[in-house]
């Protein structure tokens, strides 16, 4: 093994050193990864090399100052060597980053939660032809599907084949002729034309039209044999085309879709939402962001701010924002529907819309107007994150009563988060309930 595979081993070895991703989203420092990058730590692991000192140090196997043979002394202690107390283990560990983009951010999550969302094209911005698998009655004959009309001549053959020698040797019977044998025929399901048996019956000389007293007698007499049996044995030797049996292959339009997704973030800023509160909204929703950007071939975001009333902010203000204001959940909701409509429209977008808070709302806001909302906005996947770390406040419903109104809706999901351990758990709560949805 040479030093390239060295170099190549211990960087493997390094990436495999890498942070959990479950743990990096429950515990790790988001704030070091930007929206197109996810900066996930790794233990830095030291690659071998050799030192080389161009210092003149005497001769080969000799220190500086040594006779040969003389005892060198014990090794001197350096610093860090654990010489002075409290050394070992002073500093914590190194650590360097391993950086991947969304999609292979969206590989890795789907692969820790044992997801695999397929999204939906929506916006055509391409048509393309693709294999030659539709047919038509017309086209150009180097489009002829000849082996359908060599199947359909064939059927039409076994069809209309017989043993015609066996048909003659009952024009023989005494007492029958061609109007006899022609019921005789179709009791047999012999298909054979009056027009053909009159012709066959004019060729036989009158001498031998009394060959065979009874139908029995020449059945025990004359050998039957099969179309299928007889083709077996002989082959054919043509096939009956017909113009009604023509088809020709075209291919099939195959329409190329982008696509896009919108992704609306909903987040109540209100006195109540204190800073772990506000950290739980970031933990749970900024995984998301990266999972669907990554999934999307365009991926937009809506970050949406509230307390008594709802405005529009940058995602650089959206976690961090903080007011005094009381809690309107629903003034998010009509923002959401008012830009949604405007710059997203449903038959071009895919559209999540996830909101957060403690559950905490203005009487009935819930009932009369944020669930109606969420029943009028078309989207792949509603979602509610209710971070309550203390436990669930007296007044902290929303998530209940939403959870409560949608049930097993498959595009509805309520999620809690009481802590930092909870956020896999809610994550996954969401993108399944979409994997649901995309499934059905």
């Amino acid at each position: 093994m040479g030093l390239r595979d060295d170099l190549e081993r211990y960087r493997h070895v390094g990436e495999q050193r890498r942070q959990d991703l479950a743990e990096f989203i429950q515990y790790g420092d988001l704030g070091q990864s930007r929206p197109d990058a996810v900066r996930i730590p790794i233990k830095i692991v030291d690659l071998p090399e050799f030192a080389y000192d161009r210092r003149d140090m005497g001769g080969v196997g000799q220190g500086e100052g040594a006779e040969p043979g003389q005892p060198v002394g014990e090794p001197q202690p350096q610093p860090g060597d654990g010489d002075e107390p409290g050394d070992p283990g002073e500093e914590g560990a190194d650590h360097e980053y391993y950086e991947m983009d969304p999609e292979e951010f969206a590989q890795e999550l789907d692969e820790e939660l044992g997801l695999d969302l397929e999204p939906k094209g929506k916006k055509v911005i391409e048509e393309v032809e693709g294999d030659f698998t539709d047919i038509t009655r017309t086209g150009p004959s180097s489009t002829l599907d000849f082996e359908r009309l060599f199947k359909q001549g064939l059927k039409r053959k076994l069809a209309m084949d017989f043993d015609r020698e066996y048909v003659r040797e009952a024009l023989r019977i005494d007492g029958w002729g061609p109007a006899r044998v022609f019921e005789w025929a179709r009791g047999e399901n012999i298909p054979v034309s009056r027009a053909w048996l009159e012709d066959a019956y004019d060729e036989i000389p009158d001498d031998e039209r009394t060959a065979w007293a009874s139908i029995e007698e020449m059945d025990d007499n004359v050998e039957h044999t099969s179309t299928a049996e007889r083709i077996r044995r002989e082959g054919v030797d043509q096939i009956p085309f017909r113009r009604e049996d023509e088809r020709y292959r075209y291919p099939e339009i195959e329409k190329e879709r982008e696509k896009n997704v919108v992704v609306v973030n909903i987040r109540d800023v209100s006195g109540s939402m204190r800073q772990k509160k506000r950290e739980l909204v970031e933990r749970t929703f900024t995984p998301l962001d990266w999972y669907l950007q990554g999934k999307y071939d365009n991926a937009e975001f809506v970050y949406i701010a509230h307390d008594a009333d709802a405005w529009e902010v940058e995602r650089e203000e959206f976690f961090g924002i903080r007011s005094g204001g009381g809690t309107r959940i629903s003034s998010a909701y009509d923002l959401a529907a008012e830009l949604l409509e405007e710059r997203y429209p449903w038959s071009e977008w895919n559209r999540y819309v996830f909101a957060a808070g403690d559950s905490e709302n203005s009487s009935n806001d819930t009932e009369e107007r944020v669930i109606p909302l969420m029943e009028e906005i078309p989207a792949n996947l509603h979602a509610y994150v209710e971070t309550q770390p203390s436990g669930n406040a007296i007044n902290a419903t929303h998530a209940e009563e939403v959870e409560r109104h949608f049930g097993g809706d498959s595009n509805v999901a309520v999620a809690y988060v009481s802590g930092e351990e909870d956020v896999v758990d809610a994550i996954y709560t969401i993108l399944s309930t979409e994997q649901e949805e995309v499934e059905a």
